[in-house]
Protein backbone atom coordinates (compact mmCIF):
# COMPACT_ATOMS: atom_id res chain seq x y z
CA UNK A 1 0.00 0.00 0.00
CA UNK A 2 1.41 3.09 -0.94
CA UNK A 3 -0.83 5.32 1.30
CA UNK A 4 1.27 5.78 4.33
CA UNK A 5 -0.72 7.24 7.48
CA UNK A 6 0.95 10.62 7.30
CA UNK A 7 0.20 11.10 4.27
CA UNK A 8 -3.29 10.09 4.60
CA UNK A 9 -4.03 12.09 8.18
CA UNK A 10 -2.42 14.92 6.00
CA UNK A 11 -4.89 13.92 2.98
CA UNK A 12 -7.80 14.41 5.59
CA UNK A 13 -6.34 17.14 7.26
CA UNK A 14 -8.58 20.15 6.06
CA UNK A 15 -6.19 22.81 7.71
CA UNK A 16 -3.05 20.90 5.41
CA UNK A 17 -4.59 20.94 2.39
CA UNK A 18 -7.20 23.40 2.26
CA UNK A 19 -9.77 21.13 0.82
CA UNK A 20 -11.99 17.94 2.68
CA UNK A 21 -11.97 14.48 2.01
CA UNK A 22 -14.67 13.92 0.13
CA UNK A 23 -13.15 16.86 -2.64
CA UNK A 24 -9.99 15.07 -2.77
CA UNK A 25 -9.57 12.74 -6.02
CA UNK A 26 -5.84 11.53 -5.04
CA UNK A 27 -5.97 8.36 -6.74
CA UNK A 28 -3.60 6.79 -4.02
CA UNK A 29 -6.41 7.37 -1.86
CA UNK A 30 -8.89 5.74 -3.64
CA UNK A 31 -6.62 2.69 -4.20
CA UNK A 32 -5.36 2.10 -0.65
CA UNK A 33 -9.33 2.42 0.46
CA UNK A 34 -10.33 -0.05 -1.90
CA UNK A 35 -7.24 -2.19 -1.07
CA UNK A 36 -8.13 -2.05 2.88
CA UNK A 37 -11.85 -2.91 2.35
CA UNK A 38 -10.58 -5.62 -0.34
CA UNK A 39 -13.10 -8.19 2.15
CA UNK A 40 -16.09 -5.24 2.34
CA UNK A 41 -16.25 -5.03 6.05
CA UNK A 42 -20.01 -5.74 7.15
CA UNK A 43 -21.36 -2.28 8.17
CA UNK A 44 -25.03 -2.20 10.18
CA UNK A 45 -26.28 1.07 10.96
CA UNK A 46 -29.54 1.45 13.42
CA UNK A 47 -31.21 4.08 13.33
CA UNK A 48 -32.69 5.45 16.50
CA UNK A 49 -34.24 9.07 17.99
CA UNK A 50 -33.26 11.16 14.84
CA UNK A 51 -33.89 13.35 11.40
CA UNK A 52 -31.85 10.82 9.43
CA UNK A 53 -30.07 13.95 8.59
CA UNK A 54 -26.98 12.23 9.44
CA UNK A 55 -27.13 9.72 6.38
CA UNK A 56 -28.31 12.07 4.16
CA UNK A 57 -25.22 13.78 4.82
CA UNK A 58 -23.01 11.29 4.38
CA UNK A 59 -25.35 10.67 1.12
CA UNK A 60 -24.19 13.87 -0.21
CA UNK A 61 -20.81 12.85 -0.17
CA UNK A 62 -18.68 13.49 -3.50
CA UNK A 63 -15.30 11.83 -3.70
CA UNK A 64 -15.40 8.99 -3.48
CA UNK A 65 -19.59 8.98 -4.29
CA UNK A 66 -21.71 7.37 -1.98
CA UNK A 67 -22.35 4.59 -4.99
CA UNK A 68 -18.31 3.97 -4.07
CA UNK A 69 -17.94 3.92 -0.76
CA UNK A 70 -21.31 1.52 -0.76
CA UNK A 71 -20.29 -1.05 -3.45
CA UNK A 72 -16.37 -0.67 -2.97
CA UNK A 73 -15.44 0.12 0.26
CA UNK A 74 -17.94 -1.12 2.64
CA UNK A 75 -21.07 -4.12 2.78
CA UNK A 76 -23.88 -1.61 3.93
CA UNK A 77 -25.97 -4.41 5.11
CA UNK A 78 -28.61 -2.72 7.14
CA UNK A 79 -29.50 1.15 7.02
CA UNK A 80 -33.38 2.01 6.43
CA UNK A 81 -32.76 4.85 4.81
CA UNK A 82 -31.25 2.95 1.66
CA UNK A 83 -31.83 -0.34 1.59
CA UNK A 84 -34.74 -2.12 -0.44
CA UNK A 85 -35.52 -4.60 1.78
CA UNK A 86 -38.03 -3.68 4.78
CA UNK A 87 -39.97 -4.61 7.46
CA UNK A 88 -39.44 -9.08 8.85
CA UNK A 89 -36.81 -9.80 5.56
CA UNK A 90 -34.59 -6.73 6.34
CA UNK A 91 -34.94 -7.37 10.14
CA UNK A 92 -33.89 -11.16 9.80
CA UNK A 93 -30.78 -10.41 7.97
CA UNK A 94 -29.65 -8.08 10.24
CA UNK A 95 -29.64 -10.53 12.75
CA UNK A 96 -28.05 -13.15 10.85
CA UNK A 97 -24.90 -10.72 9.55
CA UNK A 98 -24.46 -10.06 13.30
CA UNK A 99 -24.51 -13.57 14.24
CA UNK A 100 -22.82 -14.53 11.38
CA UNK A 101 -20.01 -11.59 11.19
CA UNK A 102 -19.67 -11.39 14.96
CA UNK A 103 -16.96 -9.47 16.24
CA UNK A 104 -16.02 -8.18 12.82
CA UNK A 105 -18.56 -5.60 11.38
CA UNK A 106 -18.91 -2.22 12.30
CA UNK A 107 -22.13 -1.10 13.97
CA UNK A 108 -23.46 2.48 13.08
CA UNK A 109 -25.80 4.09 15.36
CA UNK A 110 -27.55 7.28 14.02
CA UNK A 111 -29.62 9.04 16.92
CA UNK A 112 -30.41 9.15 20.73
CA UNK A 113 -31.63 5.70 22.59
CA UNK A 114 -34.80 6.16 24.28
CA UNK A 115 -34.64 4.10 27.28
CA UNK A 116 -38.55 5.27 29.43
CA UNK A 117 -40.55 2.73 29.78
CA UNK A 118 -37.95 -0.30 28.36
CA UNK A 119 -37.41 1.91 25.24
CA UNK A 120 -41.04 1.65 23.85
CA UNK A 121 -40.39 4.91 22.12
CA UNK A 122 -38.58 4.35 19.32
CA UNK A 123 -39.41 0.83 17.63
CA UNK A 124 -37.16 -0.69 14.78
CA UNK A 125 -38.98 -3.74 14.09
CA UNK A 126 -40.67 -6.97 15.65
CA UNK A 127 -39.13 -10.32 17.25
CA UNK A 128 -40.69 -12.87 18.82
CA UNK A 129 -44.55 -10.88 18.07
CA UNK A 130 -42.94 -8.03 20.01
CA UNK A 131 -41.51 -5.09 19.14
CA UNK A 132 -38.00 -4.38 19.06
CA UNK A 133 -36.63 -1.21 20.13
CA UNK A 134 -33.20 0.59 19.21
CA UNK A 135 -32.37 -0.32 22.71
CA UNK A 136 -32.95 -3.62 22.63
CA UNK A 137 -31.44 -4.24 19.59
CA UNK A 138 -28.29 -2.23 20.06
CA UNK A 139 -27.45 -4.05 23.69
CA UNK A 140 -28.42 -7.26 21.50
CA UNK A 141 -26.39 -6.71 18.85
CA UNK A 142 -24.21 -4.29 19.99
CA UNK A 143 -21.41 -6.36 21.96
CA UNK A 144 -20.90 -8.53 19.07
CA UNK A 145 -19.32 -5.28 16.82
CA UNK A 146 -15.88 -4.83 16.07
CA UNK A 147 -16.23 -1.05 17.16
CA UNK A 148 -19.75 1.19 17.44
CA UNK A 149 -19.51 4.46 15.38
CA UNK A 150 -21.85 6.90 17.05
CA UNK A 151 -22.91 9.37 14.10
CA UNK A 152 -24.24 12.68 14.74
CA UNK A 153 -25.13 14.69 17.65
CA UNK A 154 -28.35 12.91 19.17
CA UNK A 155 -26.11 9.57 18.85
CA UNK A 156 -22.82 10.48 20.47
CA UNK A 157 -24.00 13.28 23.37
CA UNK A 158 -28.07 13.08 23.20
CA UNK A 159 -28.68 15.70 21.13
CA UNK A 160 -32.00 16.84 20.66
CA UNK A 161 -33.86 14.71 21.58
CA UNK A 162 -32.38 14.29 24.42
CA UNK A 163 -33.21 18.18 25.23
CA UNK A 164 -34.98 19.36 28.03
CA UNK A 165 -37.33 18.25 29.33
CA UNK A 166 -35.99 14.79 27.54
CA UNK A 167 -40.19 12.74 28.26
CA UNK A 168 -38.55 9.74 26.74
CA UNK A 169 -35.55 9.53 28.52
CA UNK A 170 -32.98 9.55 25.54
CA UNK A 171 -29.52 9.02 26.25
CA UNK A 172 -26.03 8.80 23.92
CA UNK A 173 -24.84 5.48 22.51
CA UNK A 174 -21.95 5.75 24.91
CA UNK A 175 -24.52 5.27 27.65
CA UNK A 176 -25.86 1.88 26.69
CA UNK A 177 -21.95 0.48 25.61
CA UNK A 178 -20.86 1.08 29.17
CA UNK A 179 -22.94 -1.31 30.48
CA UNK A 180 -22.03 -4.06 27.69
CA UNK A 181 -20.43 -7.05 29.34
CA UNK A 182 -17.19 -6.61 27.46
CA UNK A 183 -15.56 -3.83 26.10
CA UNK A 184 -16.52 -2.31 22.54
CA UNK A 185 -14.62 0.03 21.03
CA UNK A 186 -16.67 3.48 20.82
CA UNK A 187 -16.37 6.24 18.49
CA UNK A 188 -18.23 9.64 18.80
CA UNK A 189 -18.21 11.95 15.63
CA UNK A 190 -20.62 14.96 16.87
CA UNK A 191 -22.04 17.63 14.25
CA UNK A 192 -25.56 17.98 13.53
CA UNK A 193 -25.18 16.43 10.64
CA UNK A 194 -21.30 15.29 10.95
CA UNK A 195 -19.83 16.74 7.93
CA UNK A 196 -19.46 13.37 5.60
CA UNK A 197 -15.73 13.75 5.54
CA UNK A 198 -16.05 12.79 9.15
CA UNK A 199 -17.61 9.83 8.88
CA UNK A 200 -15.83 8.86 6.34
CA UNK A 201 -12.60 9.85 6.69
CA UNK A 202 -13.09 7.70 10.35
CA UNK A 203 -14.35 4.69 8.65
CA UNK A 204 -11.23 4.35 6.14
CA UNK A 205 -9.10 5.50 9.03
CA UNK A 206 -10.54 2.82 10.76
CA UNK A 207 -10.03 -0.15 7.59
CA UNK A 208 -6.32 0.99 7.27
CA UNK A 209 -4.65 1.72 10.29
CA UNK A 210 -7.15 1.24 13.05
CA UNK A 211 -8.66 3.56 15.61
CA UNK A 212 -8.11 7.06 15.26
CA UNK A 213 -7.09 8.76 18.19
CA UNK A 214 -9.69 10.31 20.25
CA UNK A 215 -9.71 13.00 22.64
CA UNK A 216 -11.55 12.33 25.77
CA UNK A 217 -14.99 12.42 24.84
CA UNK A 218 -14.01 9.50 22.14
CA UNK A 219 -14.05 12.06 19.51
CA UNK A 220 -11.30 11.70 16.15
CA UNK A 221 -9.04 14.25 17.20
CA UNK A 222 -8.32 14.64 13.31
CA UNK A 223 -11.54 16.38 12.73
CA UNK A 224 -12.36 17.73 16.40
CA UNK A 225 -9.04 18.61 17.49
CA UNK A 226 -9.48 22.65 17.92
CA UNK A 227 -12.32 24.46 18.53
CA UNK A 228 -14.15 26.54 15.56
CA UNK A 229 -12.94 29.78 17.23
CA UNK A 230 -9.18 28.86 16.96
CA UNK A 231 -9.17 29.01 13.04
CA UNK A 232 -12.25 31.62 12.16
CA UNK A 233 -11.45 34.09 9.60
CA UNK A 234 -13.10 36.55 12.25
CA UNK A 235 -10.13 35.50 15.07
CA UNK A 236 -8.43 39.19 14.42
CA UNK A 237 -11.42 40.79 14.51
CA UNK A 238 -11.95 39.05 18.22
CA UNK A 239 -7.98 40.17 18.97
CA UNK A 240 -9.05 43.72 17.91
CA UNK A 241 -12.03 43.65 20.03
CA UNK A 242 -13.95 44.57 16.89
CA UNK A 243 -17.55 43.30 17.34
CA UNK A 244 -20.43 43.13 15.03
CA UNK A 245 -23.73 44.92 15.98
CA UNK A 246 -26.27 43.39 13.46
CA UNK A 247 -25.89 40.62 10.94
CA UNK A 248 -23.98 41.51 8.36
CA UNK A 249 -21.32 44.06 9.70
CA UNK A 250 -17.88 42.79 9.54
CA UNK A 251 -16.34 41.92 13.18
CA UNK A 252 -16.51 39.21 15.37
CA UNK A 253 -19.99 37.50 15.99
CA UNK A 254 -19.37 36.54 19.40
CA UNK A 255 -21.77 38.96 20.55
CA UNK A 256 -24.02 37.76 18.11
CA UNK A 257 -24.27 34.71 19.70
CA UNK A 258 -21.43 32.61 17.66
CA UNK A 259 -20.59 29.55 19.73
CA UNK A 260 -17.80 29.09 18.15
CA UNK A 261 -15.49 29.00 21.56
CA UNK A 262 -17.45 26.33 22.55
CA UNK A 263 -17.60 24.07 19.10
CA UNK A 264 -14.86 21.75 18.53
CA UNK A 265 -14.19 21.00 14.69
CA UNK A 266 -12.33 21.73 11.79
CA UNK A 267 -15.56 23.35 9.45
CA UNK A 268 -13.67 26.71 9.11
CA UNK A 269 -11.42 25.06 6.90
CA UNK A 270 -13.03 22.03 5.52
CA UNK A 271 -16.63 23.77 4.69
CA UNK A 272 -19.83 22.50 3.83
CA UNK A 273 -21.43 21.41 0.83
CA UNK A 274 -18.40 20.10 -1.65
CA UNK A 275 -16.17 23.31 -0.20
CA UNK A 276 -18.51 25.79 -1.25
CA UNK A 277 -19.36 27.44 2.31
CA UNK A 278 -20.27 27.68 5.84
CA UNK A 279 -21.76 29.44 8.93
CA UNK A 280 -19.53 31.79 9.79
CA UNK A 281 -18.58 32.22 6.03
CA UNK A 282 -22.01 33.77 5.28
CA UNK A 283 -21.66 35.83 8.42
CA UNK A 284 -23.78 33.82 10.58
CA UNK A 285 -23.13 32.81 13.94
CA UNK A 286 -21.86 29.30 14.66
CA UNK A 287 -24.53 27.46 16.83
CA UNK A 288 -22.77 24.93 18.24
CA UNK A 289 -23.81 22.13 15.95
CA UNK A 290 -20.64 20.36 16.83
CA UNK A 291 -20.85 20.65 20.29
CA UNK A 292 -21.02 17.81 23.29
CA UNK A 293 -23.20 20.43 24.60
CA UNK A 294 -25.65 20.89 21.94
CA UNK A 295 -28.40 22.20 21.96
CA UNK A 296 -29.22 22.96 25.81
CA UNK A 297 -25.56 24.11 26.55
CA UNK A 298 -25.96 26.83 23.44
CA UNK A 299 -29.11 28.31 23.59
CA UNK A 300 -30.61 30.97 23.42
CA UNK A 301 -29.06 30.65 20.37
CA UNK A 302 -28.07 34.24 18.58
CA UNK A 303 -27.44 35.32 22.46
CA UNK A 304 -23.94 36.37 23.29
CA UNK A 305 -22.08 34.17 25.45
CA UNK A 306 -21.49 35.00 28.82
CA UNK A 307 -18.01 36.54 29.49
CA UNK A 308 -16.69 33.76 31.26
CA UNK A 309 -17.03 31.66 28.66
CA UNK A 310 -15.26 34.21 26.32
CA UNK A 311 -11.67 32.28 25.11
CA UNK A 312 -8.34 34.65 25.97
CA UNK A 313 -7.48 36.57 23.76
CA UNK A 314 -3.04 35.66 22.38
CA UNK A 315 -1.92 39.04 24.53
CA UNK A 316 -3.83 37.02 27.87
CA UNK A 317 -2.18 33.94 26.80
CA UNK A 318 0.72 33.06 29.28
Amino acid sequence: MELTRREFLKLCSASAVGVGLSQIADPRLVAAMEEAAATKPPVIWLQGANCTGCAVSLLNTAHPTIAEVLLKIISLEYNPTVMAASGELAFSHMEMIAERAKGKYFLLVEGAIPTKDNGIYCTIGEKDGKEATILSVLNDIGPKAAAIIAVGDCAAFGGIPAAKPNPTGCKPVSEIVSAFPNKVPLINIQGCPPHPDWLLGTIVHVLLYGLPELDDKARPKLFFGETVHQNCPNYSYFQEEKWAKKFGDKGCLIKLGCKGPMSYSDCPNRKWNSGVNWCIGVNSPCIGCSSDQFPDGMMPFYTALSKDKWPKKDSEIV
